[in-house]
């Protein structure tokens, strides 16, 4: 994308494209909020369950393995749905899985995993058909959702509202924008893989039903697999994965490890990550800009940087006011190695479906295996001193930085 058509006027964007960003925007906002009400409350859960830190381990592992087992049928999914329907569909199921948290977790992972997938295809879409870098600001819209359900959390913590009031509140009201919001979306798919101005007729676009690949609909498993054979794709798997460990473990263990490091009040473990979502929130809304002047390489092992030093601060800082300060470096750092990840992987439109995916899948393991990870280590030598296994995995995601180089301007199809 030319930094011409980055500079492209909101002004000028035609009505359907603005509503369908509009409509992303929000897509991205609402699984902010769904999320963070479900981690702002697992202090309250642990305290209702009489929970061990490695039993809540095990409880954030189903929310998890629903999310792997989701991303794994992702790309299947969205290709014979269609990115518009599976989010309506798949975001109605992480819905219910909120209102039905303590029986179907697992549920909540599934829709939810796949909803991401959908949802990042449909914003690299709009992102390409608008000429301009928009995805760390879909990323923000995701992150400010995270924000004030955090604020929400912690104010439903302060006044002692039942957690099943909550949730099912929360869960309920989220179908119904969903139903509203996915009105407005486009068919991702068809803009990922046309040309802006195509000549082609119907006939072209019938002889490629799977619009994964060249061949027709019955090779199309076989073409989306083949992504994994990619190496670039691998190596940006790994970026992800780093930096959404870094993410995951302050969204499943950082209240409770203020609350158990820091003895600060289960609200106050809300409020804190508050304050990581909130830094977040800033470092997307800043990263288009960021991004467009130094490239993805560079900021991609800058935040790398700052996300290490945030940990360091975290874990060893002697009183909470430096931990306040290492949850802010922590949270910037984090902000773009995921919307990054999605931006390159959709390089090529031709297989952005099948990679988008293959790469949330590799950085979504982060949540598989970080909570059982994370909650057995910090069972033994605490939360705090756990999270020197995100230290290393976020330095692994600043080495494979160069993996996630932008595209050549002159090259047709990536650009």
């Amino acid at each position: 994308m030319s930094a011409g058509s980055s500079a492209a006027s909101t002004a000028g964007i035609d009505p359907v494209l603005r509503r369908w960003r509009n409509a992303v925007f929000v897509i991205f906002w609402l699984t902010g909020f769904l999320f963070a009400s479900w981690a702002t409350r697992v202090p309250n859960v642990r305290d209702i369950l009489d929970a061990s830190t490695s039993q809540m381990g095990l409880l954030i592992l189903g929310l998890a393995a629903g999310s792997v087992l989701g991303l794994f049928a992702s790309s299947h999914v969205i290709a014979r749905l269609g990115a518009t329907p599976t989010i309506q569909l798949c975001l109605s199921l992480a819905s219910a899985g909120l209102v039905l948290l303590f029986v179907a977790l697992a549920t909540l992972g599934v829709g939810y995993s796949i909803t991401d997938v959908a949802m990042n295809l449909s914003g690299a879409a709009n992102e390409r058909r608008i000429g301009r870098t928009l995805m760390p600001m879909f990323h923000a819209s995701f992150s400010l959702g995270t924000m004030l359900g955090a604020g929400f959390g912690a104010l439903t913590e302060h006044f002692d509202v039942p957690i099943g009031v909550h949730l099912v509140g929360v869960g309920l009201a989220a179908m119904v924008t969903t139903r509203i919001a996915v009105r407005f979306l486009q068919p991702a798919e068809h803009v990922a893989d046309e040309p802006e101005e195509s000549t082609a007729g119907p006939e072209h676009f019938d002889s490629m039903a799977d619009p994964l690949s060249d061949t027709p609909s019955p090779d199309g498993w076989r073409s989306r697999m083949a992504v994994w054979r990619d190496p670039r794709i691998l190596l940006i798997g790994l970026i992800v994965l780093g930096m959404a460990f870094a993410e995951g473990s302050a969204n499943d263990w950082l209240s409770l490890s203020m609350v158990d490091g820091y003895g600060t009040t289960n609200a106050g473990g809300a409020v804190m990550f508050g304050v990581f979502v909130t830094a977040m929130t800033v470092g997307r809304v800043l990263g288009g800009r960021i991004l467009d002047r130094f490239g993805r390489v560079l900021v991609l092992r800058g935040t790398a940087v700052l996300a290490v030093a945030g940990l360091l601060l975290v874990i060893l800082g002697p009183n909470l006011g430096v931990a306040v300060v290492g949850v802010v470096l922590w949270g910037l750092g984090a902000s773009l190695g995921f919307p990054v990840g999605m931006s390159a992987a959709a390089d090529d439109p031709r297989t952005a479906t099948a990679s988008v995916a293959a790469v949330a899948t590799i950085g979504y393991f982060a949540f598989l295996i970080g909570p059982p990870l994370i909650g057995l280590i910090g069972e033994r030598v605490g939360l705090l001193n756990a999270f020197w296994v995100v230290v290393l995995l976020t330095v692994v995601a600043g080495l494979c930085a160069t993996a996630a180089r932008d595209p050549d301007p002159a090259d047709p199809v990536r650009r």
